[in-house]
């Protein structure tokens, strides 16, 4: 560890991109030559490639936890077309796609504890969905029914930040408590490429440096910012900006969910250990809308979506497990018949969700009693009950 207490990521060689003692470094890159400088372990074809710094991070997992970690991808993958199908017939107000992402967000989530916070953008949900979020949470704010999803403390993550960027701030500020509680644990920021333009993010990643906080800044670069593409505002790798607050960061397949594991695990680890923050760039892309109000035939040549859809996270891995002898047709029937049950689930939840009173708004606005609130709800609830007491009709 340097004199002013920060230090090397593990690995570094203090190459082309290390910014000298005290800096931060871009953390071992390519699995192999024509990676496209990217952390890869699984490649397009489902070949599973050896690395020498990143192998040991996933020793562990073997043929059934691969099982395991496709079957979370089908899952959320059904979870998305559900949602999006109860969006277009009614149901939902909106959704935000996670369609392409998947790998990403299952490889990094479940590289977490328990105890780990996580601050997440409102494309997460396959995130939630590894935090053990009830299924009708992830729809309530979206059908218009609450003004937030679940209990944070529950689950150990905050209801979804719609301001871009915001939730770095947020992620940052627990992560600085960590420290002053003694604890290990670590605060994860999720958010896309387009917000690392916002200033949010900037100042996050100058306290996370400033008082090594233990954050991982996971940045899902999946090509688009609604409708500008990511060369519009970054015209180096995203990754290469963290180096400049003193932040060690990495690019990695965000398709390839072993190589999202093993990158996460190790920002983890170095958080616990108290080496301070770590920026993930997780190179991915939007298959869908940004969400269902968007239509990205607009902005988008179809030729780069069919190119990026050669490039599936979940066809990768099933690749690999055919390879394997792990994908026989009772185990692919076994994970169809999960993935439909949760989403019948998440449909029923959707339907029979109640409706909210009218007063319910006032629920959660402060988290004491509040005499300014509760005299506004009773003028409202007084002015309401006045559409229901019909007036007697009188002698004509």
């Amino acid at each position: 560890m340097a004199q002013d207490g920060t230090r090397p990521g593990p690995g570094s060689t203090g190459g082309i991109d290390d910014a000298g003692p005290g800096g931060g470094t871009v953390l071992p890159g390519p699995a192999r030559p024509g990676a496209d400088d990217l952390v890869q372990l699984i490649d397009a074809h489902g070949v599973r490639h050896p690395h020498a710094h990143y192998d040991a991070l996933v020793a562990d997992v073997d043929g059934p936890a691969l099982q395991k970690l496709y079957e979370d991808m089908v899952v959320v993958r059904r979870i998305d077309a559900e949602a999006t199908a109860l969006q277009r017939q009614g149901e939902l107000a909106l959704w935000p796609p996670l369609l392409g992402q998947e790998a990403a967000q299952i490889g990094s989530g479940r590289a977490l504890r328990s105890d780990d916070f996580v601050f997440s953008s409102y494309r997460e949900n396959a995130v939630a969905y590894c935090r053990g979020v009830d299924l009708s949470d992830i729809l309530r704010v979206w059908r218009g029914n609450a003004s937030s999803g679940w209990d944070p403390y529950t689950i150990n993550m905050a209801t979804p930040q719609v301001i871009i960027g915001a939730q770095t701030l947020h992620a940052t500020g627990y992560a600085m408590g960590i420290i002053n509680d003694g604890d290990d644990a670590v605060a994860v920021a999720y958010f896309g490429d387009g917000a690392t333009s916002q200033g949010d993010v900037n100042e996050s990643m100058v306290f996370a440096a400033s008082y090594q906080a233990p954050v991982i800044f996971f940045c899902q670069n999946n090509h688009w910012a609604i409708s500008e593409p990511v060369g519009l505002q970054a015209h180096v790798p995203i990754a290469r900006r963290a180096p400049g607050f003193g932040i060690p960061s990495v690019r990695v397949d965000g398709n390839d969910v072993l190589a999202c594991l093993a990158v996460t695990r190790e920002a983890l680890a170095r958080a616990r250990s108290a080496g301070g923050p770590t920026f993930i760039e997780a190179v991915t892309y939007r298959m869908g809308p940004h969400t269902t109000a968007d239509d990205p035939t607009r902005y988008r040549d179809a030729n780069e979506l069919e190119d990026w859809a050669a490039r599936d996270p979940l066809a990768r891995l099933a690749a690999l497990l055919d390879s394997l002898g792990l994908l026989e047709a009772e185990y692919t029937d076994s994970v169809k018949a999960t993935a439909d049950a949760v989403a019948a689930e998440l449909r029923q939840g959707c339907l029979s969700m109640p409706e909210p009173a009218p007063s319910d708004v006032f629920k959660h606005v402060y988290s004491t009693p509040n005499s300014w609130l509760d005299r506004q709800q009773d003028h409202y609830e007084r002015y309401l009950a006045s559409f229901t007491q019909a007036p007697q009709e009188g002698p004509r």
